[in-house]
This record gives C-alpha cells, sequence and structure tokens, in this order.
C-alpha cells in the first residue's frame, strides 16, 4: 500500500475496532459478530473472531484486515493472505505493548496518535501510590476451570493496578486448573471477569467460599483501546469492592 494508508478495513478484535472507530469510523467497512462497541456501529458482520467467514471480508474489497494473533486463528489469518489481502496481526502482553501497537496500528491507518491514546499513554504510566499488594486467581472460564498464566495483557493490567497473578510464572498462558492446586490456596482474591466467561454473583464465587472475590468488567479487564481510559477508575473500583 505504498504512498497512502489503507482506506478499507476489515476488523477481527473488537478492541481494535472500537480504537479504529474512536479514530477513523470511515475507514471501516467490516467487522465481527463480537464488535459490541461503540453501540451504534452499523456495518456488515463477517461471522466470529475464531470462525470468520472468509469469503465474506474478500467480497467486501479490504486493503487490509486487522488480527490478533491469539483471538484468531492462524489458517485464517494464512487465507487471507494467500488471497492477496494484507493482515495486520497484533500480539501485545504488556500495557505498554498494546499501546505501542495501536500507535503504530493508527499510524498506519490515519498518520498520526489520536488525543484518546495520547491520554490513555499519559494515565496508565503515570507513578502508581505504594499499596498493598494482594495475590489473585483470576478463572477465565469453568468446566473446566482455566486461569490466566504467563504474559497476558489481562495480568499486566491486574499488576499495574496492585494485584499479582499466582499464575504468573505457570508454563502456559491459559492454564487449566484444580480448585485445590497450592498457588489458589494462597491467594486471597479471586478475580472474576464477566468474559470470556460471564461470571456472576451467583455463578462463580460459591467455588471460592474462603476468598475476597471482584467481580470485573471483561471488557476493562481484556480490551485494549478507548475501553483503557475507562479502565483504570472501574477496575480500582471494583478491585476494591469486597463480595
Amino acid at each position: 500500500m505504498p504512498g497512502r494508508g489503507p482506506r478499507r478495513v476489515v476488523c477481527l478484535v473488537p478492541s481494535l475496532t472500537e480504537s479504529i472507530a474512536a479514530t477513523h469510523r470511515h475507514l471501516l467497512v467490516g467487522v465481527t459478530d463480537w464488535c459490541t462497541h461503540p453501540a451504534d456501529l452499523d456495518l456488515p458482520r463477517v461471522g466470529g473472531t475464531k470462525w470468520p467467514n472468509l469469503d465474506a471480508i474478500r467480497a467486501l474489497g479490504p486493503d487490509l484486515v486487522v488480527t490478533n494473533a491469539e483471538e484468531n486463528r492462524p489458517s485464517d489469518i494464512s487465507a487471507l493472505r494467500d488471497s492477496g489481502i494484507a493482515v495486520w496481526v497484533t500480539a501485545p502482553a504488556t500495557v505498554t505493548q498494546a499501546l505501542d501497537s495501536l500507535s503504530a496500528l493508527l499510524h498506519a491507518l490515519t498518520g498520526g496518535e489520536p488525543d484518546w491514546l495520547i491520554r490513555t499513554r499519559r494515565l496508565w504510566h503515570q507513578p502508581v501510590a505504594p499499596m498493598s499488594r494482594r495475590r489473585a486467581v483470576v478463572p477465565i472460564w469453568r468446566r473446566p476451570w482455566m486461569v490466566l498464566g504467563h504474559d497476558t495483557f489481562a495480568g499486566d493490567v491486574l499488576r499495574i493496578l496492585g494485584v499479582d497473578n499466582v499464575f504468573a510464572d505457570h508454563v502456559e498462558r491459559y492454564p487449566r486448573i484444580e480448585l485445590g492446586d497450592e498457588r489458589v490456596r494462597i491467594a486471597d482474591l479471586v478475580v472474576l471477569p464477566d468474559e470470556p466467561y460471564q461470571f456472576a454473583a451467583d455463578d462463580g464465587p460459591e467455588a471460592f467460599p474462603d476468598k475476597q472475590i471482584a467481580l470485573v468488567s471483561g471488557r476493562h479487564l481484556t480490551w485494549y483501546g478507548p475501553s483503557l481510559l475507562e479502565a483504570w477508575d472501574v477496575l480500582g473500583a471494583q478491585l476494591a469492592r469486597e463480595f
């Protein structure tokens, strides 16, 4: 795409759809069924993140498809590239990496860094006051139980907010665990997001009767984009609230 940036973008990552829409919505020509923000986004849907309709994507004539190495399958990324479509792949594992990745993407699309991203970078790079740190287990699924492991964006968000993931040194990024695991026993907090599994007051806390529970917004914990402007306060309040 020498000489100009992309003009027709299909995005297969909900948080990046929100980011592009907040910057230059007119560039988007297709998004996934799970792209829920902004709420008034009226665009063709091309299926889910794991099982997108590749023919529908090709029919939209994009000059760029935006993907994520974790959310989208390598086989779909390869198939799109084999069709001659440029594919942008993101893979941040920390807040800093996410902000740098967003900056690179939006510079490629628009030639600059939007104000909301500048403000987000300033917010998440501010000095954090000394705090009493807590050790947490962070389930993302049940039946079987799966938790955050090593090198995850959500784990870094929690770290910055004073919460240390007890499975951060696990060899897997999203390990399956038993509730009797020693690391579960030493945790003093269980963080239960409402996505990808929709944990709620009556679904999840009962499995950890001796722990403090924090029910948190999955979007603010796992999405990187404009939601990070709200996440500092939203998650801070949810993590401080005892359940």
